[in-house]
């Protein structure tokens, strides 16, 4: 840009705007012109940078060599990147028909979060921000190698938000890379404004269950995906970033087992996939035991199971469908409430539904404590997309269920399993060991 038909360029683009300022300054031969939107701008920077060297310098070649060598100074390829920039807060200045930008932005988002969702007692408690900027500070800081590579595009044809992709170049497998820069480019829509959407946006299976990559707002996390090959996304204006190709079992991890001895985080693992399986399997199995086959109970336990159901008018598949509904409705209320109300009013409204239900004899006891239980084992699940999905899974197991019997749960489990087994993130296997694919290429590099 070298001509002046480019400010009534500028003035045409801007003509539906109000908060473009304009400042022209004459001083001692010397001419400047700056555009620039306020509320978007570091004004004391602006002062300290630009303003006032323009009356401290004796020429305009002067202060163009200033400006040149100045950190924030960035080349204009194009007029459209003059229109952008200046509605992402950056200044324009006009010396001599020669344009510059200068990056000035007013960032009032770029303080680091706490953590909210991933939740630790040993680590950091620290989260990313909002601000894009600030989030690659953070990884860079903890990760500390020259062949980190950061690549930035812009998506989103109303807001242009930049899309960071993250990922150590000596790591990554070129082809997740490759596949993951060819459906950015393919992502054509109007507002992107979350990691998470994007996410869904190039999601090559998007009617498919299970999550194809891994949603966090923990720093720590993030450096151990890059240092494991993983490419990581991030999104300006969004505080949680998304890595990919994820398996399985990095949604049932935490990085607290990183920081426990090994029979610590043994245990806790453990545990963890059996809360998976009892909030997968339970409501299925008690539909399937009660209605098709209650000869598999010990003949107390049978009794004892009967004696509850007195006076319930439903069949076991009415009940634990009924219950399960309003405990996913007290779920989805406790995410909406205000926090000072939410666990007053769930938690209330829990004992109150519980005692009410069983002394109207719309549920037996015993089903009140197998949804307590499925309740508790689901919030086992770390990542909260993996628990969202179980409870899908679990649904359409209790289906299949009360036609088929246990054999429709044994059936439909397989089928799950076979699921998985058929399904890929962006090439890798979906219940891959990563654990033991690194011990065996250690193994061959020893050998």
């Amino acid at each position: 840009m070298s001509s002046k038909d480019s400010i009534k360029w500028i003035y045409e683009q801007f003509k539906d705007t109000n908060e473009l300022i304009e400042k022209n300054m004459e001083y001692d031969n010397k001419h400047l012109l700056l555009f620039y939107i306020k509320s978007l701008i570091d004004m004391d920077m602006l002062e300290k940078f630009v303003i006032k060297p323009f009356f401290e310098m004796s020429t305009e070649e002067q202060l163009n060599l200033y400006l040149h060598a100045l950190p924030q100074f960035q080349e204009i390829t194009s007029r459209e990147q003059v229109q952008l920039e200046v509605m992402k807060g950056n200044t324009l200045i006009v010396i001599q028909n020669e344009y510059y930008l200068l990056d000035f932005r007013l960032s009032k988002n770029d303080e680091v979060n706490q953590t909210s969702i991933e939740t630790t007692i040993h680590g950091s408690q620290l989260a990313f921000s909002d601000n894009l900027a600030t989030n690659i500070n953070i990884i860079r800081t903890n990760y500390h190698q020259p062949s980190l590579t950061v690549e930035y595009i812009v998506q989103g044809e109303v807001n242009q938000h930049k899309v960071a992709i993250i990922y150590d170049k000596a790591k990554v497998k070129t082809h997740v890379l490759d596949t993951i820069r060819e459906k950015l480019q393919k992502v054509d829509k109007q507002l992107i404004s979350s990691t998470t959407q994007l996410n869904n946006y190039i999601n090559d299976k998007p009617i498919t269950i299970f999550p194809q990559m891994i949603m966090t707002e923990r720093p720590d996390r993030i450096i151990y995906n890059l240092a494991g090959g993983k490419v990581i996304l991030f999104v300006d204006g969004n505080p949680q970033a998304v890595a990919t190709p994820a398996v399985f079992f990095d949604f049932m991890t935490t990085m607290e087992d990183n920081y426990h001895t090994f029979v610590i985080s043994l245990f806790l693992r453990i545990l963890r996939f059996a809360g998976l399986f009892l909030s997968l399997l339970l409501p299925a199995m008690y539909v399937g035991v009660t209605s098709f086959t209650p000869e598999v109970f010990r003949t107390e336990l049978a009794l004892t199971v009967a004696g509850s159901r007195v006076g319930v008018p439903f069949s076991s598949f009415i009940e634990v469908l009924f219950m399960l509904f309003f405990m996913e409705l007290l779920l989805e209320a406790s995410i909406r409430l205000p926090k000072a109300v939410s666990a007053t009013a769930t938690t209330v409204g829990g004992l109150i539904l519980g005692t009410a239900v069983t002394e109207a004899s719309l549920a037996s006891n015993i089903m009140v404590i197998i949804v307590s239980a499925v309740a508790i084992s689901t919030f086992v699940i770390p990542v909260n997309e993996m628990a969202f999905s179980i409870r899908v899974v679990r649904l359409l197991l209790i289906l299949v269920t009360s036609v088929f019997g246990l054999a429709g749960l044994v059936l439909g489990f397989f089928v799950l399993l076979m699921y998985l087994v058929n399904m890929d993130s962006f090439g890798e296997p979906y219940l891959r060991l990563y654990a033991f694919s690194k011990n065996k290429k250690s193994s061959e590099g020893k050998t």
